[in-house]
């Protein structure tokens, strides 16, 4: 027996393999309503999967996969850098937006909502871990005040300080250890709580799970192999999850979906030491983000960000909210990818002020952060494949 995620909707069955392929295929229904997703965790032997998958309310299946939050890394910011350099390098400090009037999601390791950054924010906790709310790491706390963190001491900190709402999902623990079941509920949790933005700077675990697997006595080929299972089967039931996201969005729903490219590439060893994209940012309709960080008057992408992000943002010296109060520089793509999750948030108000339907709204902010980024600002000659469409900034009020 084996513990198993499976997603249901009930509006929309189809008949699948054990990795969902069928949910984009033959089989599926037509949709006459917004779909019902429903995550279930089950213990399942080889039998139990496939006779469940006789039930045309299953969408995608796949064992649970560890997860794990992006470690901040040890690279020091420019020395002539600002300290909150990244709000202004994506023009949020000159933007007649704020965020006002959209939700945000965090999904992380939770928050100190007793933080002064967080002071008038009406944060709604949801903890996934079993551990309480809060945040034993502080990890999730900093990545909330980059989204929507209100100035401290005078300083901003912040790209979109005027959000009024934030749905804080814990789905990693103090040591930064979570699973996809907590994952997938949560944006589950999030998309049915209204969010318009959803932040996540995590990873799922394949080299843990490998090690664990060898800890349990079994062959590192074998190791491997299953480790290669799990991952192609969570991504499958991810894609599927953005799938049912997406087909909200034709009845007002949906969200934009922002995570972190990953922090393993190590150029500074080796320039061709690239690591692409990890999940959940490789999945299908995520807006994926690699971190950026000053050279000189230009920006230069980070030896560490991974290779293959959709866009990238500053990613190096970010000062931010600190658990227990007071600031602290972290540096990673999890840090870049709450500057993105922020400008999602003042391009949502600035479309939703034109009078866009709802229904398209998330598909636009995703364009527009594609359309408006800039190349000008990178130092000459940086890979197409390394920044994306390039650094991400905020609405001018004429966009």
């Amino acid at each position: 027996m084996e513990k198993y995620i499976v997603l249901k909707d009930l509006e929309r069955g189809a008949v699948g393999d054990p990795f969902g392929n069928a949910s984009f295929g033959p089989g599926v229904r037509a949709i006459s309503g917004p779909p019902e997703p429903r995550i279930e965790v089950l213990q399942l032997d080889h039998h139990d999967r496939a006779e469940l998958l006789r039930d045309q309310t299953v969408v995608a299946l796949a064992p649970a996969m560890p997860t794990r939050l992006i470690e901040p890394v040890a690279v020091a910011p420019a020395a002539d850098a600002p300290a909150t350099w990244g709000v202004a390098a994506v023009g949020a400090d000159t933007s007649p937006f704020t965020g006002q009037g959209t939700v945000v999601a965090v999904l992380d390791t939770g928050i100190d909502a007793t933080h002064p950054a967080f002071q008038g924010v009406d944060i709604v906790q949801r903890d996934f871990t079993g551990e309480g709310d809060g945040d034993g790491n502080g990890h999730g706390t900093h990545c909330a005040g980059t989204v929507f963190g209100r100035d401290v001491d005078g300083q901003r900190i912040g790209v979109a300080p005027g959000v009024p709402k934030a749905l804080i999902a814990k789905v990693l623990g103090a040591e930064g250890g979570g699973d996809s079941e907590m994952l997938l509920s949560a944006i589950q949790w999030a998309l049915d709580n209204g969010a318009n933005v959803i932040s996540m700077s995590l990873g799922f675990d394949f080299p843990g799970l490998v090690d664990e697997s060898v800890q349990a006595g079994w062959p590192p080929a074998l190791a491997t192999s299953r480790a290669l299972e799990l991952f192609r089967g969570n991504l499958r039931l991810f894609d599927a999850v953005m799938s049912l996201a997406r087909a909200r969005e034709a009845f007002g729903g949906g969200a934009v979906v922002v995570a972190a490219a990953g922090n393993e590439s190590q150029r500074n060893v080796n320039p061709n030491f690239e690591i692409a994209t990890s999940l959940p940012a490789a999945a299908d309709g995520v807006v994926s983000v690699g971190a950026l960080g000053r050279s000189g008057d230009r920006l230069d992408i980070a030896p560490f960000s991974n290779t293959f992000p959709m866009i990238a943002a500053p990613g190096v010296g970010i000062l931010s909210a600190e658990a227990g109060g007071g600031l602290r520089a972290m540096s990673g793509t999890s840090m870049a990818t709450p500057h993105v999750a922020g400008l999602s948030a003042l391009w949502w108000e600035q479309i939703r002020a034109s009078g866009l339907p709802l229904q398209l709204i998330v598909q636009t902010v995703v364009a527009k952060l594609r359309a408006t980024a800039r190349v000008d600002t990178l130092v000459d000659g940086l890979d197409a494949a390394d920044r994306g469409a390039g650094l991400a900034v905020a609405p001018d009020g004429s966009s």
